[in-house]
């Protein structure tokens, strides 16, 4: 089977995690968001493409989900007492490492795509990690400042913010110039299985399909196309995607998120057994829905959510 995942970062490469369980024998393509990519330093920092490598490649801080497994912070002091910001992004010494490889790389001319599958030689996910564009995309978002109103750099909103402040916009600049980076549109034709995973629906999944032919791919694959709702008793599994709806002036819920999709993306869509009271208006919509336990509190847990998603594909096609 030949699964493609459209991930973001934390919820998404846990859920893969639980999907190389479920499907062993599966070629999995993740098509990782880089709306989120940030210059800091001098350095191309990719949060969610390093996310899902270094999740699954065994590197990750499980605890906060994001950034090396035994770090230290020597860099980061050091900057700090030189006076150099921001101060609110947070980069350790091993973390460095990753980032200056991919600069000199990128400086010596290898586009994105190139420079994240040598990096995952190291790493060894056991899926194939490709960026949605080699191009350069930014999420941002529209606030209200003392100034007036601006934008900023969706990692300021998310990280500096704690997405305290409003949103009345998000916006992927250089998204509607972008091409999808080589091998996109190629494993989305050759899927049998497109999955949405518990990612943000706006600035994870949201930001990938607003790469111009992406979301004509996926609309019009062949693949079945199963999507894991980000929304659990209407507030979102982790982070603050309900700010990130509220700004496109979308529900915070599950049903909400499955409309904000719509038909003409989604075959199935999984509930959590807490929404299940929704699964009637999902599948009035023309989605078939289940409702089953979506929360990722351990490994099995998150291995049997992959395979509900599975259960519904096969499901679809059968029906």
């Amino acid at each position: 089977m030949r699964i493609v995942v459209l991930a973001g970062g934390i919820g998404g490469a846990r859920f893969l995690r639980g999907l190389k369980a479920a499907a062993p024998d599966a070629e999995i393509t993740v098509i990782g968001n880089t709306g989120d990519d940030i210059h800091l330093f001098g350095l191309k920092v990719c949060p969610d493409l390093d996310t899902v490598m270094y999740t699954l490649g065994g590197g990750i801080n499980e605890e906060q989900g994001w950034g090396r497994a035994g770090e230290t912070w020597s860099v980061k002091e050091e900057l700090a007492a030189y006076g150099v910001g921001p101060d609110w992004f947070g980069l350790g010494d091993r973390d460095f490492a990753t980032h200056i490889v991919r600069t000199q790389m990128i400086g010596a001319g290898y586009p994105l795509s190139a420079v994240t599958e040598a990096l995952c030689r190291r790493w060894q996910p056991g899926v194939r990690l490709i960026p949605m564009s080699d191009d350069r995309v930014e999420t941002h978002v529209l606030i209200d400042t003392d100034e007036g109103r601006r934008a900023v750099h969706f990692q300021e909103y998310w990280v500096r913010l704690r997405a305290e402040v409003p949103a009345h916009a998000v916006v992927p600049v250089g998204a509607d110039q972008a091409k999808p980076a080589p091998g996109v549109l190629e494993a989305l034709a050759d899927a049998d299985l497109v999955l949405f995973p518990p990612s943000n629906p706006v600035v994870s999944i949201g930001t990938i399909l607003a790469v111009p032919g992406i979301r004509e791919a996926v609309a019009g694959a062949e693949a079945v196309v199963i999507g894991l709702s980000p929304i659990v008793g209407d507030a979102p599994v982790r982070g603050m995607a309900d700010k990130m709806l509220a700004a496109i002036g979308v529900e915070t819920s599950a049903a909400a998120v499955a409309a904000h999709y719509g038909a003409g993306l989604l075959d199935g869509w999984l509930v959590d057994t807490v929404d299940a009271a929704s699964v009637a208006a999902v599948e009035a919509s023309g989605i078939p829905c289940r409702a089953v336990p979506l929360l990722m509190t351990d490994e099995a847990a998150t291995t049997a959510m992959a395979r509900a998603a599975l259960d519904l594909a096969e499901a679809v096609r059968e029906g």
